[in-house]
């Protein structure tokens, strides 16, 4: 046995409800029911915090990758000028121009080839737990 209930909705929502019902096959009652129904049962509000875990949990994991690889990106621009600084002796006046001239094509080139890998999904940032792994000797104890 059911008991008759009229309750009043803005428009905005009883238009909602109404085509839920439409695209579900069911009637508006038995939307309103199961709203109901899942907003009164105590477990609702357990799997929506589950569910939030969930989420927070995936996205704790997405920034730790994100900041291990902003971390490994400082670090690996740190050291390549580090590097480039230490090796690469001053030029002579002039030498100057026809370096500048030589380093504005090697950067086009680099451009290209970047954004040739990129197009492509490559990423070195994922290359480089790969190349630890072959590198890692086998412990055969």
């Amino acid at each position: 046995m059911r008991d008759r209930m009229n309750v009043y909705f803005p428009p905005e929502l009883l238009k909602q409800i109404s085509e839920l019902a439409d695209r579900k096959k069911l009637s508006r009652s038995a939307i309103v029911e199961a709203a109901v129904a899942s907003f009164l049962s105590p477990d609702g509000a357990d799997r929506r915090e589950a569910a939030f875990t969930r989420r927070l949990d995936r996205l704790s994991r997405q920034m730790q990758r994100l900041e291990r690889d902003v971390g490994l990106t400082a670090e690996t621009l740190a050291l390549f000028i580090r590097f480039w600084l230490t090796i690469t002796p001053p030029l002579p006046n002039d030498a100057q121009a026809a370096a500048q001239a030589k380093g504005r094509e090697r950067f086009e080139g680099f451009v290209e080839a970047l954004g040739r890998r990129l197009q492509k999904g490559q990423s070195f940032l994922r290359e480089i737990p790969e190349d630890i792994r072959r590198q890692e000797p086998i412990d055969e104890s």
